[in-house]
């Protein structure tokens, strides 16, 4: 059986310091992956992931139907819409070229798998700047954004809630307790029939929606509000059996796969 075929979007980031030493003082610049734990968790398995990151994301991400009905599931994570709206010919030559965000919805439409993951530029993220409120991404998520600043900061940590039927495919093999997560973001849960509720916060940090599905179209979609690995979703949770379990149930959902 061929394996399902799987794009990952974003989760990388560059970070420029500058170091001081006495009177002397020097700069670097950093390049970070932050999806390597689902990397190492779905390699051997039904999924070929390919790992877009957010810099490549810009001019690589298709432009097409076709281009993106190449893959079975699309994830977006920690990746603001900017990145996918202003492709250089727009940002800086003035041209037109096709809107990528209403292609994702659409390509959800027609079938594919559509999944967003928390992060400080998903959802509506930080300061607002992910900017993922009102468009067509939203449209076919199983949640809608906030408006404005989103994060839910939770440096001691908090316990997700089981509140879905434990016998859905998403929750499989995810008996018992999870580890604590230390953040996600608030978003608002669709009222239609085709969303589902599987695990929210507690109530304790607002009983805001965690993991939820949904159907568009003829595709099926995932909302996680955490994050996919730290600092949101720490070393204990990544090191979880759960961890791989969980993401291979969304893409086995998503993909209809199961």
């Amino acid at each position: 059986m061929s394996k399902k075929k799987v794009l990952l979007v974003g989760e990388s980031w560059m970070s420029s310091a500058t170091h001081y030493k006495g009177f002397d003082q020097f700069g670097s610049v950093t390049f970070h992956l932050g999806a390597e734990p689902l990397v190492k968790v779905l390699k051997d398995s039904p999924f070929e992931l390919t790992y877009m990151p957010s810099h490549e994301a810009v001019t690589n991400l298709p432009f097409t139907l076709e281009g993106l009905a190449a893959y079975d599931a699309i994830i977006l994570s920690d990746i603001g819409s900017n990145s996918i709206l202003l492709h250089p010919d727009v940002w800086l030559h003035g041209k037109t070229v096709p809107n990528r965000i209403k292609l994702l919805r659409d390509y959800a439409r027609a079938g594919g798998g559509l999944v967003m993951i928390g992060g400080y530029f998903t959802f509506q993220g930080i300061d607002g700047k992910g900017r993922w409120h009102k468009t067509a991404v939203e449209d076919a998520l199983p949640v809608s954004c906030l408006p404005y600043d989103d994060r839910i900061e939770v440096p001691e940590g908090f316990q997700a809630e089981i509140v879905g039927d434990r016998t859905h495919p998403l929750l499989a093999g995810l008996d018992g307790e999870w580890p604590a997560l230390l953040g996600a973001n608030e978003v608002v849960l669709r009222e239609r029939d085709d969303v589902v509720l599987h695990a929210r916060l507690p109530e304790s940090e607002g009983g805001h929606p965690l993991l939820v599905s949904g159907e568009f179209g003829e595709g099926r979609t995932v909302a996680w509000t955490s994050d996919i690995g730290p600092h949101w979703l720490p070393n204990s949770f990544v090191e979880w059996p759960g961890y791989a379990t969980l993401w291979k149930n969304v893409l086995s959902w998503v993909t209809k796969a199961s």
